[in-house]
């Protein structure tokens, strides 16, 4: 099958601040919906969209590819929207990568630096490279060695090391992997779509881009991101990632709860969650109602609002408790003063930041992405939060070319100014 865009214009390189750049493709590949965005950063720091696509996603479970050849078609179906809204061709993309076998731990690395001379890039390297020689297993890959802060001749909370004088540099890291067999498939089902892959980036660690600020994560704060199948959570402190975890619930549970309690099909569930729900039953009146669909031969039956308030309740207030359990088993709990942002798709209830903000006994706010402009009123909300931080952390990639060391081995990254609107789509997937 023939790329019906291959027509279109490759994207011209621009200048900013002396590096050549390009505008940035990002494909968040979730359990509900697959979002496709092509934009760029401005001078100001604002992300402008330049185009986007959304379809329905396929053959995922709980965040992983469970039909490789499905998903690719969503893929396809989103990646073609954002082309055709752009007028550009996607060739390249900075990926959204979450579930369950995600898994993250921190580690030491020590170097030495000859002669006490300035730290050098290679120093900062060498550091990375020792705080990355932990055990991985054979089924593992590791994806993210992100430096938390540095320590120079025993004075910490060194955060750019970069040509300071000193004999010994120490790093604390961020260390995120992933199973092999997980990221494989997710890489087939993109190159499957005809896309190069520029990077593989956790969700959470993207999303924290996209809403939350500078101070919430200088002071201490919580980023949960509760999607269709999974709640992603990332804690920052004194500017970096400290502790990630992937809970394996999410919106999708709380609809298949409004399933099989009101003995409704699924697809109307979710009709009612988004057009009905509430998270706290107490602020919904007794005497509203609600026509839905129903099994058997009475075809459609009437139900008290109130009652889908109470399982969607029961079910936030279970995800909540399962973010407070988290928060506490990180050891971070006292060192997180601004809170917990919430974002992805189940943010947007009604009422679910009161609920958790009485679970968990701490600030909440809901965060959409900030700073935004272009074509926007498809990408504005809590729900896109991932997909506008992975056009953040392109952006980033190819302003400095060292956000996060590559894994030992090799890397899945590669060039970011080389071809990521350098060729067209041919044959996407057959018919």
């Amino acid at each position: 099958m023939q790329n019906p865009f291959c027509h279109l214009l490759i994207c011209p390189f621009v200048i900013r601040r002396g590096i050549m750049v390009s505008p940035i493709a990002a494909l968040d590949i979730g359990t509900t919906k697959t979002c496709a965005l092509i934009g760029e950063v401005t001078d100001a720091g604002n992300v402008r969209i330049l185009g986007s696509g959304i379809a329905p996603s396929r053959g995922l479970r709980k965040g992983v590819v469970t039909d490789v050849k499905e998903t690719s078609l969503a893929i396809v179906s989103a990646v073609e929207q954002a082309e055709r809204v752009s007028g550009l061709t996607m060739g390249a993309v900075y990926v959204g990568i979450a579930g369950a076998h995600i898994q993250a731990t921190n580690s030491r690395g020590v170097a030495a630096i000859h002669s006490g001379r300035g730290v050098t890039q290679d120093d900062i390297d060498r550091a990375l490279e020792a705080a990355e020689a932990i055990a991985v297993p054979t089924n593992r890959e590791i994806i993210h060695v992100i430096p938390r802060g540095f320590t120079l001749d025993g004075q910490d909370g060194v955060k750019d090391p970069l040509g300071m004088i000193g004999f010994r540099l120490e790093v604390e890291a961020h260390i995120v992997t992933g199973a092999a067999a997980s990221i494989q498939n997710v890489t087939k089902a993109v190159e499957g779509a005809g896309l190069k892959i520029l990077d593989l980036v956790l969700e959470p660690i993207a999303a924290g881009d996209a809403v939350l600020t500078t101070a919430e994560k200088e002071m201490g704060v919580v980023l949960a991101d509760i999607g269709g199948g999974t709640t992603d959570i990332a804690i920052f402190i004194d500017g970096s990632i400290w502790h990630t975890v992937i809970l394996p619930t999410g919106g999708l549970h709380i609809t298949n709860d409004l399933a099989v309690g009101l003995r409704t099909p699924f697809d109307a569930a979710e009709e009612m969650k988004l057009k009905y729900g509430h998270a706290d039953p107490n602020q919904v009146p007794d005497t509203d109602l609600i026509d839905v669909a129903a099994f058997g031969e009475e075809g459609r039956r009437t139900v008290a609002r109130r009652d889908v308030a109470e399982i969607i309740g029961a079910r936030v207030e279970e995800i909540c408790q399962l973010i407070l359990t988290e928060i506490k088993r990180s050891g971070y709990d006292n060192l997180l003063p601004a809170g917990v942002v919430l974002c992805g798709g189940t943010a947007e209830l009604v009422g679910i930041k009161a609920v958790a903000r009485q679970v968990l006994d701490m600030p909440v706010r809901v965060g959409a992405p900030r700073d935004l402009e272009g074509f926007v009123d498809r990408v504005s909300s809590a729900a896109f939060a991932t997909s506008i931080g992975l056009l953040r952390w392109g952006w980033t990639q190819q302003e400095t070319q060292a956000v996060a060391k590559p894994p030992r081995g090799g890397s899945k990254k590669s060039n970011p100014l080389g071809g990521l609107f350098g060729w067209a789509r041919g044959a996407i997937l057959p018919g």
